[in-house]
């Protein structure tokens, strides 16, 4: 049987494409096996050092099985596939546009065929002889997911958006996904209700932009237009879902509707977890940025989901250090922003010019020095330590709800069970358990590495309140 294997790179929503991907390979009969004939790499272009892994990983493949078939595919291999293509054991690059193809292009070269779709290779798609689908129409871009269900990841992703029309400076992501389009609310809700029938606990809605969700879907005549918040209540109200968590929301699309849902329903099905990318806490920054907030703004947002959560929220946020022209000052508002808001953790990224972005002009104008850019990073990254910990403290000698996850073997055998809290906190469990069950933990303290370690207080359940 013919071997495949997908190495990730990059966001929640590339997770779910190369999940759903490995799982249209598993359904034709392929095996998981690290070494197997095809390899498919899963890349994600947001910054230089994505770039970087990728092409490293792929020598690295080669090296060590010439023999394999190298499938590239993802953002990377949208905005530069002429760079992939030149190789060394590329077989074929396949972009975001046409991501949905990338399943029977991989099975052809699995079967010892040549990479083509439906038999064909447009002569137009050949560079440095290797065959490539990328365009700008996107018309091939959402996979046509099998039905999840909980198995190798046990709260898996749901993509439910694709693309962004927000054009930040700084960010590639409108040239290697395309706009913002949405999967159909009757797909997602088949998708929800086969997973709760499968036996899953906890489902992730992912999205490039997932706040936009719905927003290029036509509602039907005298109805209301479709919205996140609506899909969210739907979701809530028609299947017995036991708990649904939302990966990352911009700032200004938590309305007062999605906010109203984390009051009725956070700590029960919708998970105290809200993640709100910052980037910056200097208002000229965020202008140069072009983000669609302000500092206050931000501050509004967070205000409102700590009032409907309480402090039981864990809110994460992205923060880049180093954006063209920023100054000292500058950065210190960030700084004074982050100390201020309740973070439970952060997402830190230095400044990375992508070619074709206005901050790739920027970046020539004015770029902040790599010593200065360093230490910036150093100081959130101490704040943000500091912060994540002290919002774990808060939970020693309580008790709060998790899912159990697929444990490592090496912690299993110390006789433990890996598990992630409702609200997205890393949990370490006494004893051995199975994947997927939903339990409460007594937290007892906190893991050399911050992760809160309890026991389960009771026997699993099926559904929030049963």
């Amino acid at each position: 049987m013919p071997g495949f294997h997908v190495e990730h790179f990059g966001c929640r929503a590339a997770r779910a494409d190369g999940e759903a991907l490995s799982e249209r390979l598993r359904a034709a009969g392929l095996a998981e096996d690290a070494t197997g004939e095809v390899v498919v790499v899963n890349t994600c272009s947001v910054t230089a050092e994505a770039d970087r892994e990728a092409r490293a990983y792929i020598r690295r493949t080669h090296r060590r099985n010439p023999a394999a078939r190298i499938v590239v595919t993802g953002c990377y291999a949208q905005r530069a596939p002429d760079e992939l293509a030149g190789m060394a054991g590329v077989a074929a690059v396949i972009g975001n546009s046409h991501k949905a193809l990338a399943a029977e292009i991989a099975l052809g070269l699995a079967s010892g065929g040549t990479a083509s779709w439906s038999g064909l290779v447009p002569a137009a798609s050949l560079l440095a002889g290797t065959p490539v689908w990328v365009d700008d129409r996107f018309a091939h871009s959402f996979i046509e997911e099998a039905q999840l269900a909980p198995g190798a990841q046990t709260r898996p992703n749901l993509k439910i958006q694709e693309g962004c029309g927000n054009r930040c400076t700084f960010c590639v992501i409108p040239e290697t996904r395309g706009a913002s389009r949405s999967l159909p609310q009757t797909v997602v809700m088949r998708q929800v209700e086969g997973y709760v029938a499968a036996g899953g606990k906890e489902l992730v809605l992912s999205g490039i932009n997932l706040g936009r969700w719905g927003a290029d879907l036509a509602s039907e005549a005298g109805a209301p237009r479709v919205t996140l918040a609506a899909l969210v209540r739907r979701i809530l109200s028609e299947t017995r879902l036991p708990r649904l968590r939302l990966s990352s929301i911009e700032p200004m699309d938590w309305t007062d509707e999605l906010i109203g849902l984390m009051r009725e329903f956070g700590g029960k099905r919708l998970c105290r977890h809200a993640h709100l990318p910052l980037q910056s806490g200097s208002d000229a920054v965020l202008r140069r940025m072009h983000r669609r907030y302000r500092p206050w703004h931000y501050v509004e947002k967070v205000s409102a989901l700590v009032r409907a959560c309480g402090p039981d929220l864990t809110l994460g946020a992205d923060v880049m250090a180093g954006f063209p022209g920023e100054t000292e000052a500058e950065f210190e508002e960030t700084l004074e922003l982050v100390r201020a808001l309740p973070f439970g953790y952060l997402h830190l990224f230095p400044f990375s010019p992508r070619p074709g972005t206005r901050g790739w002009a920027l970046h020539g104008q004015a770029p902040v020095a790599a010593a200065a850019v360093e230490e910036r990073m150093a100081a959130l990254r101490a704040l943000a330590a500091e912060k994540s910990r002290a919002h774990r403290e808060q939970f020693v000698g309580r008790a709060i709800g998790a899912v159990t996850l697929r444990t490592s073997a090496s912690r299993a055998g110390q006789g433990r069970t890996s598990a992630l809290a409702e609200n997205f906190l890393p949990v370490e469990l006494e004893g051995q358990r199975a994947a997927n069950e939903l339990v409460r933990v007594r937290v007892g303290g906190l893991t050399d590495e911050g992760v809160l370690r309890g026991e389960a207080m009771e026997a699993p359940v099926d559904f929030p309140g049963t």
